[in-house]
């Protein structure tokens, strides 16, 4: 459990098991939703692929998954695919959590850069990113199909944030 002011939270792999309550926290956040096939293809089929979930008891000792974060490492790549949120638990540093365990997780595989998507009117999660030491590197015109939005592409070099294990022995 990582402890942070009024919240102890559990992270761990996404299992199948999972979906259900994976999916209720994806309308909940997005307009644009990942399909259970989808989910169900990262769990089984993509290698590549690691979906983070961060849990609570709630009641005790019952575990709650609050929020999930979705990764692919590949190659010295990892490209964050999904972050987000039970409403009830949002402004609680869930997300920033989430996102630290999966650079470090990332970092040991050997990921040397960190990208992602995010909508340009998206602002709590931009000011997230920045303070992970993310930087907008393009734009993506009506990359949302939904309602035509751009999307910031942002990068993170992980090995200049300490999120690597190339940072602890420069060649």
């Amino acid at each position: 459990m990582m402890d942070m002011p009024g919240l102890a939270i559990k992270i761990r792999r996404m299992e199948l098991r999972d979906i259900e309550r994976v999916m209720e926290i994806d309308r909940q956040s997005f307009s644009l939703t990942w399909p259970d096939r989808s989910y169900i293809f990262e769990l089984t089929k993509n290698g590549n692929s690691r979906i983070w979930l961060a849990e609570i008891a709630d009641p005790e000792p019952f575990l709650k998954v609050i929020g999930v974060l979705g990764v692919w490492v590949i190659v010295d790549e990892a490209h964050i695919s999904t972050v987000a949120v039970d409403p009830a638990y949002r402004q609680l540093k869930v997300a920033s959590q989430l996102l630290e365990y999966a650079l470090k997780m990332a970092g040991e595989e050997g990921a040397a850069v960190a990208r992602l998507e995010v909508r340009a009117s998206n602002f709590p999660a931009i000011r997230m990113y920045e303070n992970f030491g993310f930087k907008v590197v393009n734009r993506r015109p009506r990359y949302y199909s939904d309602n035509n939005e751009d999307a910031l592409l942002m990068d993170l070099d992980m090995v200049a944030a300490g999120y690597t294990r190339l940072a602890e022995n420069p060649s």
